[in-house]
């Protein structure tokens, strides 16, 4: 199960949390998990304002970009230019389940129809070198989730899509918000397994309700890949012994170190005019349960959105989780006692 081994780990895409901010603070914790991009839409990628929804740092790759749309010209177009843009991957969603998603006939609502799908993939393959993929839930409403998952991998497959993404539950539609649809229906995980025994040839990653790098290397014994969601976004701080632990190669990193190398990259953006909390909301898991922790927080959340806020922010919260001394200058800081 060593093959495609960017694909062992990789951060799921997550709609106003993995932007470009969030991916560049995630790879100075791992270097080899594979990030993806907040879903975008074909609509917007053609018709958008393209420089800034596909825009990314270089230092993020590999990264993919996520999909959204159902008509194969556009998929095909939309995917031409990520990878023109420089993209590792092109990945189709197959799996959200909002409203906005249905209406625009794309998203979960496509597990109905995967001969669509598969012609949609068939057209991106075409148009591109860089790998097609798909993430997918295991049905849909009253769907029988082992025909459903199958059919879908295995029309996919043949038109040319090799690596899958799973997300082992059935997304209800009817009745269930996007927010309940991410825990109500039930996981179905040994489904997800027995389609990687059942194909050997594919390359299966599992998604959904995976809270921890131990119940990562469980789920390695069965499938190829794990793509963490939530817990990756929340508790940060896990990715960074990522590398060491499921790919067996790297340092673990700890998130001090994280923030020192997140420092250049923010110090180029706030160049740039991107203000502080545009990236410094992605961090405040990254101490979860470390001592300090809340203050991190606490000052963070109410400094970043200052005008004018600097990197002196995120100083002021880092010492809150350092030594005592450098908790008692982050108190006097964020009560206004010293410059």
């Amino acid at each position: 199960m060593q093959k495609h081994q960017s694909y062992r780990l990789s951060v799921a895409p997550m709609m106003d949390w993995t932007d470009r901010h969030c991916r560049s603070l995630h790879r100075t914790l791992t270097s080899r998990a594979m990030l993806y991009t907040e879903m975008l839409t074909t609509g917007a990628i053609l018709h958008g304002d393209r420089a800034r929804l596909l825009a990314f740092d270089t230092g993020e790759h590999p990264v993919a970009l996520q999909l959204g749309g159902s008509e194969p010209a556009d998929l095909a177009e939309a995917a031409s230019i990520g990878e023109a843009e420089g993209y590792d991957e092109i990945n189709l969603n197959v799996g959200c389940p909002s409203d906005r998603v249905q209406s625009g006939r794309f998203g979960a609502c496509l597990m109905r129809e995967p001969e669509l799908v598969a012609e949609g993939m068939a057209a991106m393959a075409a148009a591109v070198k860089v790998p097609v993929t798909v993430k997918c839930r295991i049905g849909v409403d009253d769907q029988d989730p082992e025909e459903s998952l199958f059919r879908l991998v295995d029309l996919c497959a043949a038109a040319g899509v090799r690596h899958f993404v799973v997300h082992a539950r059935k997304a209800l539609l009817k009745g269930l918000s996007p927010k309940e649809n991410r825990d109500v229906p039930p996981l179905d995980y040994p489904l997800v397994y027995r389609l990687k025994a059942e194909r050997p040839e594919l390359t299966i990653a599992i998604n959904g309700g995976i809270g921890s790098l131990d119940e990562a290397q469980a789920h390695l014994a069965h499938v190829d890949g794990v793509m963490l969601g939530r817990a990756a976004y929340h508790t940060p701080g896990l990715l960074g012994e990522a590398d060491a632990r499921l790919f067996g190669a790297g340092e673990t990193v700890t998130p001090a170190q994280a923030v020192e190398r997140y420092r250049p990259y923010m110090a180029r953006e706030l160049a740039a005019g991107t203000h502080l909390a545009a990236m410094t909301r992605h961090m405040l898991g990254l101490f979860h349960g470390a001592p300090g922790a809340r203050t991190w927080r606490r000052i963070l959340t109410v400094e970043s959105v200052k005008p004018g806020a600097g990197l002196e922010v995120v100083d002021a919260a880092l010492a809150a989780v350092s030594g005592p001394q450098d908790q008692r200058l982050a108190r006097r800081l964020e009560a206004g006692e010293a410059a």
